[in-house]
């Protein structure tokens, strides 16, 4: 198979020709027919998360179809559709692994992190962090549910019932999260890039309530805010912009320095608070609401020989939705 590896952070992938080893006990081989590329990825990449297992093949919103199955596998049958997410295993002994915390496992396995993951024409992953997916859905469409559709959930729970809604970082994830808010029948308020048009016309045409700048003010006051964007400075402009009582929870998995701020900003029993990883459990319910909520992603497709050029183009914040890899296919834009 062909895939693209990353040898040492900081640099480029690199195309490599690789063989796929036939799957072990628990495992399954999976032809993968599109894969997604999330900010996570770019800090793998860049160096941002240290100590992956180099060298590495990064990816984790994979979509794809069975292709073989290791001993002791009986969920899945040949040519099944399923998607990889970026849990890629757990331990199933830790202290948090016995409370139902598996997303906060002692020693887990993170799908192009640790495991080799999606950037590739084929991958191996075990079976019990697998999903079925509909086999007459658009893979392309799918890939990008399988971490910013999986951690945009799990933000929008910690963020609870609120009415009034605050985003921060309109990318692959918000643009998700707010078609479901806004189907529950929430406000939700877009905060982008300062003077990003473009992504602020994007969030008004998803049906936001209000787009504008992360240095402005949301013309009324929020019940919690979700940041996505990697920016610490976000966390005290967020709390200046929430209710007492409210909450701001930080999506990502890498952030910059959050500064000092005034302890009124938090006073008023507002609460900040993060989102690690991803359950099973988020990704059974979410991949379940998905279709009930209508979700329907952007994305720009890149052959997967040019995951460099959509990682540049992720950093840069010159995308709008998500980005999403396929083997062998030219470029394209579906909204």
């Amino acid at each position: 198979m062909m895939g693209m590896v990353l040898r040492r952070q900081g640099e480029r992938l690199r195309p490599e020709e690789l063989d796929l080893p036939d799957p072990g006990p628990g495992q399954v081989s999976i032809d993968i027919a599109a894969c997604g590329v999330c900010r996570t990825d770019l800090h793998i990449v860049d160096g941002d998360l240290t100590n992956p297992a180099l060298p590495l093949i990064p990816g984790h919103e994979i979509v794809g179809h069975i292709r073989s199955l290791g001993p002791n596998v009986s969920s899945f049958l040949a040519g099944d559709r399923v998607g990889v997410p970026w849990l890629g295993h757990t331990c199933g002994a830790c202290r948090y692994c016995r409370m139902g915390a598996e997303n906060l496992c002692d020693q887990p396995g993170f799908t192009g992190y640790t495991i080799n993951g999606g950037y590739a024409e084929a991958c191996i992953a075990d079976a019990g962090y697998v999903f079925h997916l509909p086999g007459d859905a658009d893979p392309v469409e799918l890939a990008p549910l399988l971490c910013a559709g999986l951690i945009g959930h799990r933000s929008l729970k910690k963020a609870g019932s609120g009415e009034r809604l605050g985003i921060y970082g309109f990318g692959a994830a918000a643009h998700i999260v707010a078609q479901v808010a806004i189907w529950e029948g929430r406000s939700v308020f877009a905060l982008t890039r300062p003077g990003d048009d473009v992504a602020q016309a994007f969030a008004k045409d998803l049906g936001c309530a209000w787009a504008g700048g992360s240095d402005q003010t949301p013309p009324a006051e929020l019940d919690a805010a979700i940041i996505f964007a990697p920016v610490g400075a976000l966390v005290p402009a967020a709390l200046r912009g929430v209710r007492k009582g409210g909450t701001v929870v930080c999506g990502g998995i890498h952030m910059s320095d959050i500064p000092a701020f005034p302890y009124e900003n938090l006073w008023g029993e507002r609460t900040i608070c993060s989102v690690a990883n991803l359950t099973r459990a988020d990704a059974e319910e979410f991949l379940a609401l998905a279709p009930r909520a209508g979700i329907r992603t952007q994305t720009e497709v890149f052959p997967l020989t040019e995951a460099n050029e959509a990682l540049d183009r992720l950093r840069a914040g010159h995308l709008t939705g998500a980005a999403v890899l396929v083997p062998g296919t030219p470029r394209t834009v579906r909204r």
